[in-house]
């Protein structure tokens, strides 16, 4: 199998984990609203690990078939360009946000990890559900508008 092919099925993996992040991260934001203090600490948890696998999957992808362009379409270029910069600035910013936020309440420091946590999940959720929108407009939408023989 060529760096190529696996590449190509790196793509929707990594789709696939900022799905299941944000189902993750969601689904503990209510399990924490109905007071289930350990289910929502398992879900943030297995939000935590989906997220760590997609970033080395997502490595491994750019690592075997580097970078992808969106065409050059206008409009929906710089729709994708606007979502993709955003989610990549905030992505650095989730990563150790998600760290010390798990650990505040890892040590059961409640009152810290609450507040910072107001910060952390929507960063975290943004982060995870335009992850699956870049995909989508990069492997999706953009080979049905790229012109013949140029797709990302």
């Amino acid at each position: 199998m060529s760096a190529e092919s696996i590449g190509r099925l790196l793509a929707p993996l990594n789709a696939l984990l900022n799905a299941t992040s944000a189902t993750l991260l969601f689904a503990g934001f209510i399990a924490i609203k109905q007071r289930k203090i350990e289910v929502h600490r398992r879900r943030m948890q297995g939000a935590f690990i989906a997220s760590g696998v997609f970033l080395v999957s997502y490595v491994a992808r750019f690592a075997l078939t580097g970078t992808h362009r969106f065409p050059d379409v206008g409009l929906v270029r710089t729709i994708y360009l606007v979502i993709l910069s955003t989610h990549t600035l905030l992505a650095m910013a989730a990563l150790p946000l998600a760290i010390v936020t798990l650990r505040l309440g890892r040590q059961g420091r409640f009152e810290a990890h609450r507040k910072l946590a107001k910060i952390t999940f929507p960063i975290w959720a943004y982060v995870s559900v335009t992850g699956i929108v870049v995909y989508l407009m990069l492997y999706h939408l953009a080979p049905m508008l790229a012109p013949a023989g140029h797709a990302p």
